[in-house]
Formats: C-alpha cells, sequence, structure tokens
C-alpha cells in the first residue's frame, strides 16, 4: 500500500508537469507533493496507538496537504486510495467511514472536474469502489480478530492442558512412589518391628531367640537400605538385578519370608517360562511382596502358596493363604483402611489398592476369592502383547 501511494504521487505529479509546464502554481504543487510525500512517510516513524493524538494530527496533516493538492491539481485525486485504508487502520471505525466518505467525494468532485462535463460513470465509479474497499478492509479485520481470539484461546488452553497433563503426571508419580514406598520399604520396616518387638518379649526368658530375631531384622534392614538406594535410582527390585528371572526372584521371596516370618511359602511355576517386559516383571514382583507382606501381618495363616502361570497370551500370579479369610464385597475402598480385621490382601488400607493399580497400569486384572475361615486366594493376570510372547 505504501508502494502505490508514492507511484500514485509519482505520476500525478509527472502528468501536472507534462500538461501544465511553466505556470505559476507549478513551484505550489511540486513543494505540497514533497511535503505529502515527507509526512507520508512520518507515519510509521512516529509508532503511536491508533487512537493517540500525534498519530491523528498526522493523519490530518497528510489529508489536508493531500485536499490542497486536489484543489490545485484534480489528477492527484487517485492518491486517496492509500488514504482509504491509512485512514481505516487509525480511526474508529465511525470516524473512518466519515472520511472515506469526505475523500471519495473529493475523488468524485476532482474526476468532473477534469472531465469537464456530467458523467454517471465518474460519480458511480468511485463511490462503488470505496464501498467495496471499506467493506473488504472491515470484513478483513473482524476475521483477524476472531483469528486472535482463536490463537488466544487455543494458547490458554494449551497452557491450559500442559498444567493439568503436568497434575496428571505429578499425581501418578506420586502413586508410584506410594506404591514403591508401601511394597518395599513400608512393609520391611513392620517386618522389623514385629521382629524387635518379639525380641523384646524373649530377651529375658529366651536371650538366644531374641539375638535370632534381631538378627533376622538386621538383615531385613540391609534388604530395605538396597531396595531404597535402588529406588532412588529408579532401578527394577534388588531381587531382579542383573537380568534375573522372575521365577528366580519370586522363589528366592518365597525362601526369604518363610525364614523371616516363620510361615512356610511355597513357590510353583507352570507353563514354559517366556521373556517378559521389565515392568511386568517388576510389578508382578511388587505384588507378590505387597501380598505376601498382608498374609505375614494380618491373615494369621500357617501356609501360603506362589504360584506363576505362563500361558501364550498372559501370565497370572497367585498368592493363596489358610488364613482367617473375609467376605470378598468387605473390601476397603482404596482410600483407607477396611471396616475390621481379615485376611491379609484385602485388609491393608494402601495394599490391595496398590496392587489393583499395578495391575491395570499393565492392563490386567485382579481377582479375590475369600471366605471367613477359609483363606484367600489373590489372582492378578497381566495380558502379553504379540511381541512379548515367545
Amino acid at each position: 500500500m505504501h508502494t502505490a501511494f508514492f507511484l500514485l504521487l509519482g505520476s500525478a505529479l509527472a502528468r501536472f508537469l507534462m500538461r501544465h509546464p511553466g505556470e505559476p502554481r507549478t513551484p505550489w504543487i511540486i513543494a505540497l507533493s514533497i511535503s505529502l510525500a515527507l509526512l507520508y512517510v512520518l507515519g510509521p516513524v512516529i509508532g503511536a496507538r491508533p487512537t493517540a493524538p500525534r498519530r491523528l494530527i498526522w493523519l490530518t496533516l497528510v489529508v489536508a496537504v493531500w485536499v490542497v493538492l486536489v484543489l490545485l491539481a484534480p489528477s492527484f485525486a487517485w492518491c486517496a486510495v492509500p488514504l482509504f485504508y491509512t485512514g481505516l487502520r487509525t480511526l474508529p471505525p465511525r470516524a473512518a467511514l466519515l472520511l472515506v466518505a469526505v475523500l471519495t467525494a473529493f475523488v468524485v468532485v476532482a474526476q468532473l472536474q477534469l472531465a469537464g462535463r456530467f458523467d454517471p460513470n465518474l460519480l458511480l465509479a468511485p463511490t462503488a469502489w470505496a464501498a467495496v474497499a471499506t467493506a473488504v478492509f472491515l470484513y478483513m479485520q473482524r476475521q483477524a480478530a476472531r483469528q486472535r481470539t482463536l490463537i488466544d484461546d487455543l494458547i490458554r488452553t494449551r497452557r491450559e492442558l500442559a498444567a493439568t497433563e503436568r497434575r496428571e503426571g505429578t499425581l501418578a508419580e506420586r502413586q508410584r512412589i506410594s506404591m514403591e514406598i508401601h511394597d518395599t520399604l513400608a512393609q520391611g520396616l513392620s517386618s522389623q518391628q514385629m521382629l524387635l518387638q518379639a525380641a523384646d518379649r524373649l530377651w529375658d526368658t529366651d536371650p538366644a531367640k531374641a539375638r535370632t530375631h534381631i538378627r533376622t531384622a538386621e538383615s531385613i534392614t540391609e534388604r530395605g537400605l538396597a531396595e531404597a538406594r535402588r529406588f532412588v535410582h529408579d532401578l527394577a527390585p534388588a531381587d531382579l538385578a542383573d537380568g534375573g528371572s522372575l521365577d528366580e526372584a519370586l522363589r528366592t521371596l518365597a525362601a526369604r519370608t518363610a525364614q523371616d516370618a516363620d510361615l512356610a511359602v511355597r513357590f510353583h511355576a507352570e507353563g514354559t517360562p517366556a521373556p517378559l517386559p521389565d515392568r511386568t516383571r517388576s510389578a508382578l514382583l511388587r505384588i507378590a511382596q505387597g501380598a505376601l507382606a498382608n498374609v505375614t501381618e494380618h491373615a494369621r495363616a500357617t501356609t501360603a502358596a506362589l504360584t506363576l502361570t505362563h500361558l501364550d497370551d498372559q501370565v497370572v500370579l497367585d498368592v493363596a493363604d489358610d488364613g482367617r479369610g473375609f467376605t470378598p464385597t468387605e473390601q476397603p475402598p482404596a482410600s483407607g483402611p477396611g471396616p475390621g480385621p481379615g485376611s491379609g490382601p484385602a485388609r491393608r488400607g494402601h495394599g490391595l489398592p496398590a496392587i489393583r493399580a499395578r495391575a491395570r497400569q499393565l492392563g490386567g486384572t485382579l481377582t479375590i476369592e475369600s471366605a471367613p475361615g477359609e483363606g484367600t486366594v489373590l489372582s492378578v493376570s497381566i495380558p502379553l502383547s504379540p511381541r512379548e510372547t515367545p
């Protein structure tokens, strides 16, 4: 638009000099043309807001010089075309429309003066062109405003989505950490507490047995410290370190639980072992740890069994005990402890929700079968994708 203005101004000045050489008004025309060009150049330099006083003064001076030029030489009338858009960008809508009407009137008068006679085309053509140009500009301005609003909404929505994802990520990480702490550190501390309490009771009557309990608590502390260090570094469970298989880790867990808790625990594997993803191995080991810890602390069981079944499309972990059992419909909610005593897996405030959450994260299911006085069977089934099956 700036280029068009200077081309129109230059062509109008050249036309005047070619058709009216040596006239007295020629110096004025040249001086006013140079003044109009300089004033037009000052527009971007001012750089104020569109409705600022300096901007209005500048536009008034530009229009005033142009009006004088048109009165002296009608051929300068078509310089009004760029001034239409300058006024529409600078003024509020109503004032801009008034300015466009005034400029159009001067263009019509100038064209009729040049023609020397009345011509309806010279009256209607500039008016129609000004109306169309103004309508197109105002429409594009509204579209640009809508696009800016849409972009602002998209940016705000993206920020809200990012904040929501951060919150969800924080909650998921918090849940993961709470499950890790529950299945490792909390369970170890609970076992140590029971062993130390037993050692305190036997300290005077059976010092040898008390020292055995203390040594067992010490070994649990050592394992808990190793788990804590691996947990801090976000590593796999210690029993799965160095590429150990899940079967071996569960067998080691069963033997250690039997030694620490005075509970007969046996492990049995069925099916052909298949390579499992690290997440699946870690989750199943943590589930077994949590379930056995609950059996030890709450089920009052004498025996427990771990069974790992390898199938073509899934792997299944069963944890069974001969404890006092419970009614499965009385399982506690995920946010708090249960209503009363019962068997291990269902009577922990965090144990059962943690097991269910670990299974759900891998697309698996948790099933519990139990009845009062008949023990409990906890079964977790984890599906395997085709690339994870042999």
